[in-house]
This record gives C-alpha cells, structure tokens and sequence, in this order.
C-alpha cells in the first residue's frame, strides 16, 4: 500500500503580515514604555531635588525599568499565545543549559570586541584626537539625580540588581531577538528585519545616556551590539545563549550599585 504524507500548510501571507505589524508595534512600544519610564523616574527625582538633570543615574534608570520588562514580558507572552506558542518555548535550551551558558560565556567576549571599537569609533569622530581626555565629562553628569543615603543607595542598589539582570535581558531578548526578529525576518528578510531590531535596541539605550554625545554614542555601539546580539541568534537558532550573556553583563554593569554604598557604609570610600 502506497503511503500518502500529507503537508501541513505554512503560515498565509496574511498571517505573516499580520506577525510582522505586530512586530513593529512590540518595537515601538517597547521605546514608548522606555522613554516614559526614565522620563517618569527623572521627574520624580527633579520633584526632591531640584537641580537633577535628564536622566538619573544608573541605578535608578534600572529601577524604572522593571514596570516596563514586566510589561514587555506580558505583551510578548500574549503574542505568542495568540500564535499557539508560549514564552517557555522562546527561551528553551539546546542540548543542555551548561552548554548555552558556556555559548553565553563565549559571546560576552565577542560582542565586547566590536562594541568597544564602535564606542572608540564613535568617539573619535566626535572629539577627534582628544577623545580620550572627553570621556571624562561624555559619559558622566555630576547633575544627575542620585539618591544621597549611603543606606538607602545600598537597599535601592540591591533591589536595582536582584530585579534589572533577571527581568531585562529575558525582556529585551525576547523583544528584540525573539520575536520581533523572526517576524520581521518572514515578513520581510533577514537583513533588514535584523537592521530595524538592532536599531531599535540601539535608540532605547539613548535614554540611558548622560550626555548629548554620549546618546550618539550608546546608539552606535548598542545597535553594533545588537546586530552581533541578531546574528548570533540566527546561526544558532535559540536565544537562550545570547540571553544569559545579555544577563551576565547586566549583572556586572549593575552591581556597582550595590558594591559603592558598601563601601561608603563600611568607610573605605569618602561619600
């Protein structure tokens, strides 16, 4: 007896714009709920003190940020319900989770390389051969809000760690990478769809930025990050590796909120 397999059918074109609108909207929505946030978070602070600039520090622009992961997390979570899937699937491992985290580990270094050249790229072009004297004053403000406890930085930085690095790399990887990405990439290819994602990942960290040129400068190399971040994930095909090296790095670039205060409370450094 001849066997008959039967195909199931694709996605429809309809099907694959509409995921691809979508896509775009997770995009801009995402930027909205970023620009709120940090804008949210500085005037809160200019309300105690009243000379804070745009935006707040590190540590609590992390803070603001945790409304707008959870957020991110529910709206890419119904989407992909409404596909049939689910945010489970999104991040599952390879073979084994100690072989993505060694993949995580290995991509850290890579992303590092190209991102530090387009930060020195970027800074050359701005300030030529006295780039390096102007790192001082790019990408510091003595201006912006902080909080002034020793104590309360150090509740503040704890609570900044223990919620940005486990809420905002599951969030902007499954933003950026996980969904918009492969949308966008059977909407329209994978080039420009990888472009649009890295840009945008690129323009959210602007309202991060300290200074004017220090905005044009976290656009650059966040949007070189993030197209390394698009490409990595399309060669393997999961997001798990890249997300625990986007985690590693969050968790290496908040703990300062957490280790100067101890060392302010403990005397070691001058407040």
């Amino acid at each position: 007896m001849k066997t008959v397999t039967v195909r199931q059918p694709g996605p429809s074109a309809a099907d694959v714009g509409l995921a691809g609108r979508r896509a775009t909207c997770l995009l801009l929505a995402r930027l909205g709920m970023v620009a709120a946030a940090t804008v949210a978070a500085w005037l809160i602070m200019r309300a105690v003190d009243g000379t804070a600039t745009f935006p707040s520090s590190p540590m609590l622009a992390s803070l603001s940020l945790i409304p707008v992961n959870i957020a991110s997390l529910l709206l890419v979570s119904r989407l992909l319900r409404s596909e049939g899937s689910n945010l489970r699937s999104l991040f599952a491992p390879g073979r084994s989770v100690l072989r993505d985290a060694g993949w995580g580990l290995l991509w850290i270094a890579v992303l590092y390389i190209p991102f530090v050249l387009a930060v020195m790229a970027t800074m050359w072009v701005l300030h030529g051969s006295g780039m390096f004297d102007a790192f001082a004053t790019v990408f510091y403000d003595p201006d912006a809000a902080t909080i002034s406890s020793p104590a309360w930085s150090l509740i503040l930085g704890i609570l900044a760690v223990v919620t940005f690095a486990p809420l905002n790399a599951p969030a902007e990887e499954a933003v950026y990478r996980g969904y918009a990405q492969s949308r966008l990439s059977a909407s329209w290819s994978p080039w420009p769809a990888m472009l649009v994602c890295s840009l945008a990942f690129g323009a959210q960290h602007a309202f991060f930025a300290p200074t004017t040129d220090a905005m044009v400068v976290y656009v650059v190399a966040f949007t070189v990050w993030g197209l390394g971040s698009a490409l990595i994930v399309r060669a393997q095909g999961r997001l798990l590796p890249i997300t625990i090296a986007h985690l590693l790095v969050n968790l290496m670039t908040s703990s300062p909120a957490v280790v100067f205060p101890v060392l302010v409370l403990t005397g070691v450094v001058q407040y």
